[in-house]
């Protein structure tokens, strides 16, 4: 893949299936170089064998579709502005209605159990913040007080003055006569008011529900209408740990707005981070999503997602407390949807893929695929059951899963797999001289110059994040232009265990450096054609770490790229927007210890060529880390550069502008064609 094709990547959402099991809904996105954004919509899915896949939507971006328990209605959000509104159809097909205008957009929403109510969740911003009132510009806003540790995220910025809040809206019949905008004399006599509740409003008006500071998230209807299971930090102490509650919220009557806890009651030993709730398809379970956080409510390391199952709620409360009903050997990847009358279904990460699983609520786990292609997210109605899948020529595609195989219902990659060249991975496995395994992946490219390939190591970030074994653009771009690409998922990633991911907890640049290397000498031993003589080294985020740590250690590097980099974590503290834990749980709490393991002590060591490459509106690792790098590099005489792209945040790779990701590219193989030439 040529930077310019960026354009070819389609990824597909997790499956929406109708109530009666004939056809499915996904939503499409794919980076598009015209309008410098992302562009997708609705795309219906027979799965009876009925015909051909087609769009059903054509706004610019539309996204979350979910039916009506009729099956009568589909909703979905679309961008308006750059905001996403609720919008509603008839599911056979029809002119989208928008229900919402809310100025920060809508971020989820759900159906009632009848079908006459729909909750969402929309960010509310507080007056004369975030653009509420066009005569005062960002720059000349109140100034933010703060008291706790919770300051910003990355993405979105400054998280006091809007919190996320739940509401409700009475679902419009969509065959009623449209509101138009009245003109002339209709149009009702200014009253003076910026918000005047009796104004003409072009969308039906929705009841906000709660009224506080707290972001609530994940609602999802109690079996019968009167309550919301939301998710939200709304505890004492909820500044200090990482720690998510499950809550009823009420919604009828005198008691319309009151919340009870559900999880993390009275005192206790281990605590949980809750999310994603979804009841049992015979309303008397439960399920969500937990990651256990030890004594502390901090202790997230290693501690991947797990299914945990509570006796649904009523209004007298909840009897009973969370139960786990995956093992550790399961790190849930995707939202539980309901399965059977008590059971759910859903995806987990494992060794680089991924497989579609059940779970009851008395702990009877299955699987349901496990096969070449990656499942990524799943959904049933019945014995149907519906999964997003990718594998190493699809970024995504919905299948139909029966008897542990599926059946491929989509081409979304068509054009990608036409018009570039792809190279499938090879699987590889090394032993270190501990014994330990480390396991991962060699690329070699297809067209390949005078003599033996030159070699890219690329380092994932995270540290607990995984290479997987499908499409990935980074891998194919390289792959392009001749390079072979060598990466492994070493000791501190997911989907090989607990233990697994917290073997680097407290030592950072040891075990997952020793990892690191021993798969790039086993690879280039097990491949002769590979030029050991010639190879760079890069990776971001965690992955820039890593690339930093490397070079300050071992000096073999032909050039060396540190993008997004964590990379001092002193600093880190106060400026990251996880800062204010992520260093102290990985690293120690102590300066000496973060001191040991930063490797902007060790510029004075480094000797290859190096890019450092951050974006201006990072705060996941803020800009200063990779500039106060650079600076070092420059000062002990280090050949090193410095891009900055304006406008980005810590996820350029994977959502920023198109041409920003295309130039990078662009930038990233200049870079690699001046200090590791592919010999024509």
């Amino acid at each position: 893949m040529r930077p310019d094709q960026l354009d070819l990547l389609t990824t597909v959402s997790e499956p929406e299936i109708h109530p009666s099991a004939t056809w499915a809904v996904v939503s499409t996105s794919r980076p598009s170089f015209e309008v410098d954004g992302y562009v997708g919509q609705l795309w219906r899915i027979p799965l009876d064998g009925s015909g051909q896949p087609r769009r059903i939507t054509r706004g610019r971006a539309d996204s979350g579709a979910r039916f009506s328990p009729d099956g009568t209605v589909l909703a979905f959000l679309r961008a308006v502005d750059g905001k996403p509104q609720l919008h509603l159809m008839e599911a056979t097909g029809g002119e989208p209605l928008a229900v919402t205008d809310q100025k920060l957009g809508v971020r989820e929403f759900c159906f009632s159990p009848d079908g006459s109510t729909i909750a969402f969740t929309a960010r509310v911003p507080e007056a004369g913040r975030y653009g509420t009132d066009d005569d005062i510009p960002a720059a000349l806003e109140d100034p933010r007080h703060f008291t706790g540790n919770k300051l910003q995220m990355n993405g979105l910025g400054w998280l006091n003055g809007r919190p996320l809040q739940v509401f409700t809206l009475a679902v419009p019949a969509l065959d009623g006569e449209p509101t138009l905008k009245p003109i002339g004399r209709a149009k009702p006599a200014p009253s003076g008011e910026k918000d005047d509740p009796e104004a003409v409003t072009l969308v039906p008006r929705a009841t906000r529900v709660t009224d506080d500071q707290v972001d609530w998230s994940n609602p999802t209807f109690t079996p019968d209408g009167a309550a919301l299971i939301v998710s939200g930090e709304a505890h004492d102490g909820r500044e200090n740990d990482l720690v998510d509650d499950l809550y009823r919220l009420e919604l009828q009557g005198k008691r319309s707005g009151q919340l009870t806890r559900l999880t993390n009651t009275g005192k206790p030993k281990q605590w949980i981070g809750a999310a994603a709730p979804v009841h049992s398809s015979d309303g008397k379970h439960l399920f969500f999503v937990g990651q256990p956080l030890g004594e502390t409510g901090l202790d997230f390391i290693g501690h991947h997602a797990q299914v945990y199952v509570l006796p649904a709620t009523t209004e007298k409360g909840v009897k009973g407390k969370p139960t786990i009903v995956t093992d550790a050997s399961i790190t849930v990847a995707s939202q539980p949807r309901p399965f059977g009358a008590d059971g759910v279904i859903f995806t987990d990460d494992h060794r680089g893929s991924g497989r579609v699983l059940t779970a009851t609520a008395k702990g009877k786990v299955e699987v349901v695929f496990d096969g070449a292609l990656m499942a990524q997210a799943a959904a049933a109605v019945g014995d149907t059951v519906v999964a997003t899948v990718a594998g190493s020529r699809t970024m995504g595609e919905v299948a139909l899963v029966r008897d542990g195989s599926v059946t491929v219902l989509t081409d979304f990659s068509a054009a990608l797999q036409q018009q570039t060249s792809i190279v499938d991975p090879i699987e590889f496995e090394t032993t270190g001289a501990d014994g330990y395994p480390v396991h991962g992946w060699v690329l070699k490219p297809t067209r390949r110059g005078k003599g033996r390939t030159p070699v890219l190591l690329n380092i994932h970030g995270g540290p607990y994040a995984a290479y997987h074994e499908t499409y990935f653009d980074e891998f194919q771009a390289y792959l392009e232009a001749g390079y072979a690409v060598v990466a492994c998922n070493p000791r501190g990633a997911m989907g090989y265990g607990a233990e697994h991911g917290q073997a680097i907890k407290g030592d950072f640049g040891n075990l997952d450096m020793a990892d690191i290397l021993t798969f790039l000498d086993g690879a280039l031993a097990a491949n002769p054609d590979l030029d050991a003589d010639r190879v760079g080294i890069m990776g971001g985020s965690y992955g820039g770490y890593m690339t930093a740590w490397i070079i300050g250690h071992d000096h073999r590097w032909a050039g060396a790229i540190v993008e997004r980099g964590f990379l001092d974590g002193a600093t880190f503290v106060g400026s990251s927007d996880i800062g204010w834990f992520f260093a102290g749980e990985y690293q120690g709490h102590s300066a000496e210890e973060m001191n040991r393991q930063s490797p902007m002590w060790l510029t004075d060591q480094v000797t290859t060529p190096t890019l450092v490459l951050h974006s201006e509106l990072d705060l996941r690792c803020p800009i200063a880390q990779g500039l106060n790098y650079y600076g070092r590099l420059k000062q002990a005489g280090v050949d090193a550069e410095l891009l900055v792209f304006p406008g980005e945040n810590h996820e350029l790779t994977r959502s920023g502008s198109p041409w920003h990701r295309r130039q990078r590219f662009e930038k990233i193989l200049e870079f690699w064609g001046r200090h590791l030439p592919v010999k024509a």
